[in-house]
């Protein structure tokens, strides 16, 4: 999940909220939509190589 910050950078969260602290991981921010959409792509393989 991609979200814009303020500061115009974009920050992608994880999908399901932290049962801990009931909000979404932060799971990098980045300067370009692209860039965030390309490392989701990665965090998505990466969760199902086990």
């Amino acid at each position: 999940m991609i979200r814009k910050l303020k500061s115009g950078g974009y920050r992608l969260y994880s999908r399901k909220p932290n049962p801990k602290t009931g909000r979404r991981r932060n799971l990098g921010t980045f300067k370009t939509r692209a860039a965030a959409e390309r490392h989701e792509r990665q965090v998505q393989f990466f969760k199902r190589r086990g």
